[in-house]
């Protein structure tokens, strides 16, 4: 006979079925959000990215046009000293300075060649740029309306979840404080090896739920006892006999009802 306060193993196996319940039911709602908030953030860091690099293009451009406008002064100038040195020889007293002169002249005009040059490959360059950047602000368009689209639908999620969610961890803590330590440690390190998150299962037509290895008949009348606590010898599961998961499930159903 139990003493007075004393927790019965069948009530710590209740208590870690509620447990496992609302977790589950909390695993059910992540599920629904899904790869959604990482989406979100992929085409948060996509769109940063693309606007970056749009700036970076529109600067490249900047450079651009400074190094054109220098090199149209660098013309003028060029321009200005033809015109000095044409003046100058009217002037000369012989062929050697008039030589001199015709000789600053064509480096001028070869100076100005070169600029005009340099003006045309800096135009190929600012049309190609732009090129880029027309096809830039199309791909960020498209994905700014998927981000927009991707955070309504998760904002949407969220809305009807959030709430329930947040009620769910609350009570997982609570159930969590009235479970022994020792218990709650191997119930969450058998559901962190798990795929499903199922650390304790309902015994189901001769087997443990989600299972095909059949359980002996013997072992299924000590489950059923409640007596002590039994682990499936093939997945490392707590067991529970059908009757008591049925009572818990309609028991933590009521719950879900009254928080969602």
């Amino acid at each position: 006979m139990a003493k007075k306060n004393e927790v019965t193993v069948e009530e710590k196996l209740r208590a870690l079925y509620d447990l496992q319940l609302v977790d589950s039911r909390i695993d059910e709602i992540r599920n629904v959000r899904g790869e959604l908030p990482l989406e979100v953030e992929d085409l948060e860091d996509e769109v940063a990215g693309l606007n970056t690099r749009l700036e970076k293009l529109d600067a490249d451009i900047e450079v651009i046009e400074n190094d054109i406008k220098s090199k149209k002064n660098q013309i003028d100038e060029s321009k200005a000293t033809i015109k000095k040195y044409s003046e100058q020889q009217k002037n000369v007293r012989n062929n050697r300075e008039f030589n001199a002169l015709s000789k600053e002249v064509e480096f001028q005009e070869l100076e100005i060649e070169l600029a005009e040059k340099n003006i045309a490959e800096y135009k190929v360059q600012i049309e190609q740029k732009k090129e880029v950047i027309g096809q830039t602000k199309e791909r960020l368009d498209e994905r700014v309306k998927h981000l927009e689209h991707k955070k309504s639908e998760l904002d949407e999620i969220l809305s009807e979840t959030e709430k329930e969610e947040q009620a769910l961890i609350k009570k997982s803590a609570e159930f969590e404080k009235n479970i022994e330590e020792r218990l709650v440690n191997a119930y969450k390190r058998i559901r962190s090896n798990v795929k499903n998150g199922l650390a304790i299962v309902p015994v189901e037509r001769g087997a443990s739920g989600g299972s095909y290895f059949t359980i002996p008949p013997q072992v299924i009348m000590e489950i059923a006892g409640r007596k002590k606590i039994i682990t499936d010898e093939h997945s490392g599961r707590i067991l529970v006999d059908e009757e008591l998961a049925k009572e818990e499930q309609e028991k933590m159903n009521n719950l879900f009802t009254k928080v969602g």
